[in-house]
């Protein structure tokens, strides 16, 4: 009989972070085995439930007893099982592994050759007898960095498990879990139901929990709840929601029964910077702040409870009591940290370790600083600004609300910077010179900025990496890699070389202090990183054949991708790419690196005569259009010597016995190969 297959595991309250994880690891987990033990078809239809105190899952169409199975059991080959007339020891043993006489074996082919089996019929188990055993493996899959004990049980799981169902259709499936035996029962909200909730039906899982139990099962149900309360209170008040990221995830982990509620705060915390009351609501407290049309904080904010009440008054008053501490303290850091100016911090940055291989922080300082005033001037920045908004660029690290908030460092820097009367440019360079935060984060759109944030990542990756703290893997504990896309994406906005500016920054630590390959080590991996980049827009062969021109302005790099990806489609394209790897292969065999002066004379066969007229015609062609970063230009007129190309390697023998002969070819080849290869390794492209 197939029916709905029910199992819940009821615990306390599970991590909010890792709630939806495990209910979706758990899952899987059953209907792996379920599988596996063949009791479910191929398409499978289940439903996963993850609320604050439960684990459960909802397979429907569910076999009750296996279907018995034709086994073979396949064992050695007929000549390695029976030489000499006899069976050998090899036979004999898989016989009686098998618990058969030889005489009960027979021989199929197993598609190479003929081989001894073992076949019989296998009864099919039923569900009672597997399930617990396929829960208990699905338990051990469990995504759970850190198991614990209850009470006097030798059990473990990531917290207390009071209670386990196994429902088949009606019937409640016999079986022990973490040392707790099958019920048909569980129990509902903490506070809003207290009666057993007990299920006729597995089916019925969710609506019962819902109607006797006052509990939203479902982890996508009860998120969709919150965020239509959550919009649908926002629009009341004509503001919108400050979501912030996983925070709506977090709170509908927290609660069984989502009830949405207005509150407010006292209208003078609105002096203190919007991004610590943001935080503050956000991180500590689980609210949702609410914004005007205009992005500004409003002084009513929303909260989800956990509780229906017919009057949420002491609900809501006792919530805005504990937020009115809490901005208290935001407002007393604010006010404090206002009476010491962010220039007045600098000697205690002395004090920091940064790293006790690359000093302290103040040191750290010292290099931003002076880096800073070599990148100003490659993209037209005041080197006075420049140089004070790095000098000041970490000193809101020493306060007392980026001690409490460490998101904020920058932020606050820049609110600090304007109250100290420094240049604006300044100020807004400090909160800017961490961007981007993250991959796909927008970039300092302040020139100063620009500059800050180059220094002071570039700085990090010569750092870091010079002594020896390389990523490996997904170990990257000081974010090289995002420092290094950050970097890149920058680059290739402003029109920067990246090898002048890694020298740069390796120059500002003192002699000795980095590995000697320090620079080429970085720039190394940064090209890596930047060809993943790239391949997330442009086709894997494109990308390699631009970087494989070694580009040093990566402003160039969009327009030449976009020429190479137009030129591969054209029909003379493969021809030349193929030419190019053969252009190559000699030049690498011969080992000729630098051009040669060409003597016309040595040029006996027609078809060489032409190759060389025609590539001596296109250098100042291409040459121009480079000087115009007409990349689609360089690369089209290459076409019209195919058929030369093509003539050159039918008719003309490169390696030819008169060695003068032979050099003055390749030299040509080199030639060509440098045409060819202005705006990208062509050879690279793939058919």
């Amino acid at each position: 009989m197939n029916a709905p297959l029910l199992i819940e595991l009821r615990t306390e309250e599970l991590p909010p972070k890792a709630l939806n994880q495990l209910g979706e690891s758990l899952a899987a987990g059953v209907v792996e085995g379920l599988e596996k033990a063949q009791l479910i078809g191929s398409v499978v239809d289940y439903e996963v439930f993850a609320a604050p105190r439960r684990l459960a899952v909802l397979v429907h169409d569910v076999k009750s007893m296996q279907d018995d199975q034709h086994v073979i059991k396949k064992g050695p080959s007929v000549a390695a099982g029976w030489q000499d007339g006899e069976p050998t020891k090899a036979l004999q043993g898989f016989a009686r592994s098998n618990q058969v006489t030889i005489e009960q074996l027979s021989q199929i082919n197993d598609g190479k050759q003929m081989v001894f089996a073992y076949e019989f019929t296998q009864e099919g188990q039923p569900l009672s007898v597997l399930l617990s055993e396929i829960l208990n493996q699905a338990i051990k899959k469990l995504p759970i960095p850190k198991v614990m004990h209850w009470g006097s049980s030798t059990f473990t799981f990531v917290r207390p498990v009071h209670g386990l169902v196994m429902m088949h259709g009606s019937e409640t499936v016999a079986g022990s879990v973490l040392g707790l035996t099958s019920q048909n029962w569980t129990l509902g909200h903490r506070f809003l139901s207290e009666e057993k909730i007990v299920f006729q039906q597995a089916a019925d899982y969710a609506q019962q929990l819902l109607n006797e139990g006052k509990v939203v099962a479902s982890f996508a149900e009860r998120k969709a709840r919150i965020e239509e309360g959550l919009q649908t209170a926002a629009s009341e008040l004509d503001a919108e929601v400050a979501f912030a990221d996983g925070l709506l995830d977090e709170v509908t982990a927290l609660v069984e029964w989502p009830v949405v509620l207005q509150a407010g705060f006292d209208e003078r915390f609105l002096q203190v910077p919007q991004e610590c009351l943001i935080l503050t609501m956000q991180q500590n407290q689980k609210y949702f702040p609410l914004l005007n049309t205009n992005g500004k904080l409003i002084n009513r904010f929303l909260l989800v409870s956990n509780l229906q009440a017919d009057n949420p008054i002491h609900i809501i008053e006792g919530n805005e009591r504990v937020l009115r501490a809490r901005l208290s303290d935001a407002e007393f850091f604010f006010k404090q940290d206002q009476k010491s100016t962010l220039a007045s911090r600098l000697p205690k940055l002395a004090d920091v370790v940064y790293h006790n291989k690359l000093g302290n922080l103040a040191e750290r300082v010292e290099r931003i600083t002076a880096l800073s005033a070599t990148i100003a001037p490659m993209l037209g920045a005041d080197v006075a600004l420049a140089k004070r908004a790095a000098l000041l660029a970490k000193a809101d690290l020493l306060t007392d609300m980026v001690g409490e908030f460490p998101e904020l460092q920058g932020t606050m820097g820049k609110y600090y910077a304007l109250h100290d009367g420094e240049n604006a440019e300044v100020a807004t360079a400090i909160e800017q010179h961490y961007w981007p935060r993250f991959a796909g984060d927008e970039l300092p759109d302040n020139i100063i900025g620009t500059v800050v944030a180059l220094a002071d990542k570039l700085e990090t990756l010569i750092g870091i990496w010079g002594i020896g703290l390389i990523p490996t893997g997904d170990k990257d504990p000081y974010a090289l890699r995002r420092s290094a896309l950050g970097i890149l994406r920058m680059l290739m906005q402003h029109n920067l070389r990246l090898t002048p500016l890694l020298q740069a920054a390796a120059n500002t630590f003192p002699t000795g202090q980095l590995a000697d390959d320090t620079v080429a080590g970085v720039e190394e991996f940064m090209r890596a990183r930047l060809a993943v980049l790239l391949q997330n827009t442009y086709a894997q062969d494109v990308v390699a054949a631009v970087m494989g021109g070694k580009v040093e302005n990566l402003g160039e790099l969009t327009a030449r991708l976009e020429a190479v990806s137009v030129f591969k489609s054209l029909p003379e394209a493969n021809t030349l790419a193929a030419a190019n790897k053969r252009v190559h292969n000699l030049l690498k065999k011969a080992h000729l690196s630098s051009l040669p002066a060409i003597n016309p004379e040595l040029l006996h066969e027609p078809a060489e005569q032409a190759l060389y007229q025609a590539t001596e015609a296109l250098a100042p062609e291409i040459q121009a259009a480079l000087a115009k970063q007409d990349f689609q230009h360089a690369l089209t007129v290459l076409t019209g010597i195919k058929a030369k190309v093509d003539a050159f390697f039918t008719d003309v023998m490169v390696m030819a016995e008169d060695e003068a002969i032979k050099y003055n070819r390749l030299a040509l080849l080199l030639l060509l190969s440098r045409q060819m290869n202005a705006v990208a390794d062509i050879a690279l492209l793939n058919e």
